[in-house]
């Protein structure tokens, strides 16, 4: 008789990462908690008090124009700073709930949102 292993075990799901900071659990009912942050609500346009900023410090001497107090969800900041970026015809990004547009636009990029709908934006 030849033993043919059995291929079709399953296997619980095993992701380390979900498991941070536990070793081991004796308990068969354990369940790993995880720390899953909530997406934000994104609030109207006409309620954003967007602030529009000129910063050149720790930037190797290049000007930064730097959009801050968006309250929403990522997607939507990103998407934001996508339309700005196009509009300007420049680059830049998105990180730590601020959008960096390269060179100085505090200007037009206040236009822009106003135009958009972003009625309280400075």
């Amino acid at each position: 008789m030849i033993y043919e292993p059995t291929v079709t075990r399953t296997m619980k799901k095993n992701d380390w990462k979900e498991r941070l900071n536990i070793v081991y659990s004796t308990n068969p009912d354990f369940a790993y908690i995880t720390d899953e942050k909530e997406e934000k609500e994104t609030l109207p346009k006409q309620q954003q008090k967007l602030r529009v900023s000129i910063e050149k410090n720790h930037r190797g001497g290049k000007t930064v124009t730097i959009i801050r107090n968006f309250v929403g969800s990522d997607e939507d900041l990103k998407e934001l700073g996508r339309l700005l970026k196009t509009k300007c015809g420049v680059g830049g990004s998105v990180k730590d709930g601020e959008i960096l547009i390269q060179g100085e636009f505090k200007e037009k990029i206040t236009e822009l949102l106003k135009r958009e709908g972003y009625t309280q934006s400075k």
